[in-house]
Parts: C-alpha cells; sequence; structure tokens
C-alpha cells in the first residue's frame, strides 16, 4: 500500500467538481472507510477508487445542509471567500477567516 496525501486539509472550504454544493472539510480517510453499499449505490461509470482520500464534508446547496462523503478526484478548493452556513461548523470550527475555518479543538 502506498502512502497517501490529502490535497485539501481541515477547515478548507471546497466544492464538487459535477454536483451543485460545496463544503468544510472536517475529517479525512486516506482510503475509502464507507460501506460497499454506499459505493455500489454510485453509477459505475462515476464510481471513484478507492484508493484515494475521501473527504467527509459539512455541505450545502441551495436547498439544504447534509454531510457529504466525496472522493478527492470530485473537489475542487473553492476560493470564493463566501463562508459556507452548514449549521454544524460552530460545533467544529471557530469564525471564517482568511478563506477557511479554524479548528475550535486541539487534535491528538
Amino acid at each position: 500500500m502506498h502512502p497517501t496525501r490529502a490535497k485539501y486539509h481541515l477547515g478548507q472550504v471546497v466544492r464538487h467538481r459535477k454536483h451543485p454544493f460545496r463544503g468544510v472539510v472536517f475529517d479525512v480517510d486516506a482510503i475509502f472507510s464507507n460501506t460497499q453499499e454506499w459505493y455500489d449505490a454510485i453509477p459505475e461509470e462515476s464510481r471513484p477508487s478507492k484508493d484515494q482520500p475521501f473527504y467527509h464534508l459539512l455541505a450545502e446547496n441551495d436547498n439544504s445542509y447534509y454531510v457529504a462523503y466525496v472522493s478527492e478526484q470530485n473537489l475542487i478548493a473553492d476560493y470564493s471567500g463566501v463562508p459556507v452556513e452548514h449549521p454544524d461548523l460552530n460545533d467544529l470550527f471557530g469564525d471564517f477567516q482568511d478563506g477557511r475555518y479554524p479548528l475550535q479543538f486541539q487534535l491528538n
């Protein structure tokens, strides 16, 4: 197994390449760590490789707030400077500053 380095970091705002949503990274899996059922639900022609980082996002679109699990290949950095409005952000992060959300707690 090759070591994997995540492109995006905790507190960074990202957007999906194909779908109209954006979010804040709150966790990263070095490789796919969701269920096979979840993976199989993705249309085969759109399924990402499992051997890349996958990101847990506090996500939003025009209609709702939710948690998303997205492969690195399907994300791009969001440099718009527009804050994300997800209601759970304050549980994990401080106020939006310099285009990102600083962690509110210490990691081990």
